[in-house]
This record gives C-alpha cells, structure tokens and sequence, in this order.
C-alpha cells in the first residue's frame, strides 16, 4: 500500500496561479505521453509516486492523451483508486476537451454539448466527481465563444469543475472570453500553453503580456521542445526517442545542424550554471512571475527526479538571458 513521503511539501515551490487562491506546484506532472495503454502501468504507479512524494501535486490531463483516447484518464483514474484516495483533496487534477474525441459533428471543437459530454466521460473514466481545473484545449472557429464561455460556466455551476482555464488561446481572444467568463462570474484562472526557449509564439501573439495584465497564470507545455532542450539528440537520434517512436510532434527534420550547435552552446550556459540543459530550460520558463508552472512529460521516475532540480536555481544574469536569446530567437 503506497504512503507518501512526510517530507513532501519541504523543497517544492509552489505559485499562485493568477490572481486566484490557487497555488499550483512549480513543477507538474503531465500525461500525455507514457499513460496510454501502450505503456506499462507499474511504471505509471512509480511515476506518480515519486512525482507526489516529491511535492508535485498538480496533475495534468486531456480527454485524448493515450493511446488510445482516453487511457491516459482511465489509466490515472486507476492509480488513483488505489492509491491516491487518501490523498486526493491534496492533489489538482486538471483535464481539457477540444480535440478530436468520437465520430460525428459532437466529439470534437467547443460546442456546449461536446464541452459537457466529454467531461461527464472524463470523470467516469477518473473515478471523480469533479476535476479541479478544466479547460477548453483550444479555439474553435465555428462555435461562437458565448456559447464556449457558457459551457463552462455551466460545468462550474453543476459542481463538475472547481476551476476553468483555456489552451491554445492567443492574446487577443484570451481577451474576449476573459470578458465573458468575468460577467458569467467564472472562476477563469489559467492558460496553457506551448512555451520554450526555442518556442516564444506566447510573446509574440499577446499572450503572455495579455494573461499578466489581467491576472491569469499561465503554465507551459513542451517546456523542453519535445526533449530538444537536452543533451537527448547531441550524439544521434535515439532509438527510444520522440522522433522515432512518434514522429507526430517532433520530426528528423527540425533536428539541424545548426539547432545542435546552438544547442550546444546554451548547454554551456547551462553547465556555468551548474544545470544540466534540461534543468537550465525549466529554470528560464520559471524565472518569470507570469508563469505559475511547468509541465514535464516523463518516460520513467528518474527523469522527474531530475527535472525538479530545475527549481533550486531560477534566477538569471542579464548577460546569461542575452546569450540565451542570441541563440534561440530566429533573426
């Protein structure tokens, strides 16, 4: 029977998200990769484990991490059966629907009767009552964004989800459905998004800038590129790597010969930090009030360890962000 570690809540952070009562841990434990059926299930106990015994406490899911759709979620629910029960008012688990889920014009975008479904099949599959955070995983451009807002207001309202937060939004339609949630009375506190230091769309499309004026946290997927900021790639492309066994998101292809030199020297300024690469990438999404949290995904328990070393050291000299810039912002 699992007991978690007395000592968990001695060394991680934790930040408040937004504006809001909420703090979530500085570090979160993903799964979208490595939950579905296709991975080992004792593996995914000793994931959680050593991520809750480490003071992770924020959990983050979707309708359609897997494989197949779905697994993640029921895959999760299961170690939360048993073993998590004791432990679950001192966990966030979020979910999010908005991608593809089932055939036919309902199990997909952001319409009401999709948004509310797709949780009801979440929380069977979670074994809960309610998610603490759910979130609409991206814009839809047919439904109109009342309709979208109301849905989740709806899902708060019926005691499905404590708090909402939107993906893949851009600055300006953040905006907009700020602007409803607000009058709705939506306790709308976070955005998800894609952010690196390979990857600043969020600085560019007024995100970023648009969550922090109005009080929203955000937290980062893909904080590492999708294992690029690494050492991962800097001697061949691994076998057991993203690119071989998923060619979906990272391919051969963005893996050039002058990424690698870049690569490289950002793995100098990390090494004069005392970081490993990986460390010194989570260490850069975290040294800004704007982001409450980083998302790690993981194949097995050591990687976690080492992730969270990320947080010992978040602070960095001008002169170090002006060499991480030079070699990471396309000119």
């Amino acid at each position: 029977m699992y007991v978690a570690n007395e000592k968990r809540y001695e060394t991680m952070k934790y930040n408040r998200c937004g504006n809001s009562g909420l703090k979530l841990s500085a570090v979160s434990l993903g799964l979208w990769h490595n939950f579905g059926d296709t991975g080992v299930y004792s593996n995914m106990e000793e994931m959680c484990f050593t991520a809750f015994d480490n003071g992770i406490t924020h959990f983050d899911l979707a309708n359609n991490y897997g494989p197949k759709d779905g697994s993640a979620e029921a895959n999760f629910g299961r170690i939360l059966k048993e073993h998590f029960g004791a432990y679950r008012d001192e966990l966030v688990i979020a979910t999010k629907a908005g991608y593809y889920m089932w055939p036919g014009p309902y199990g997909d975008w952001g319409s009401r009767k999709y948004l509310i479904a797709s949780l009801d099949q979440s929380l069977k599959r979670l074994g809960l009552d309610y998610v603490d955070i759910f979130y609409h995983h991206r814009p839809d451009p047919e439904t109109p964004l009342e309709e979208t807002m109301g849905a989740l207001a709806q899902i708060v309202n019926s005691g499905k989800a404590l708090y909402v937060g939107l993906s893949n939004y851009d600055g300006a339609t953040l905006e907009r459905a700020t602007k409803i949630l607000d009058e709705l009375k939506v306790p709308f506190i976070i955005n998800q998004n894609r952010y690196n230091i390979l990857d600043r769309t969020i600085e560019n499309n007024g995100l970023k800038s648009t969550a922090e004026r109005l009080g929203k946290g955000i937290i980062c997927f893909s904080p590492l590129a999708q294992g690029m900021l690494s050492d991962r790639y800097f001697n061949g492309i691994p076998a057991d790597s993203r690119v071989r066994t998923d060619g979906r998101f990272l391919k051969e292809g963005q893996i050039s010969e002058e990424l690698l030199n870049n690569l490289k020297k950002l793995n100098d300024i990390a090494a004069n930090r005392g970081q490993t690469l990986a460390e010194m990438a989570l260490a850069w999404n975290l040294k800004d009030s704007a982001v409450t949290s980083v998302i790690i995904g993981a194949s097995r328990p050591s990687q976690i360890l080492d992730n969270i070393k990320a947080i010992e050291n978040t602070e960095f000299s001008a002169k170090e962000l002006k060499a991480i810039d030079e070699l990471s912002i396309k000119k």
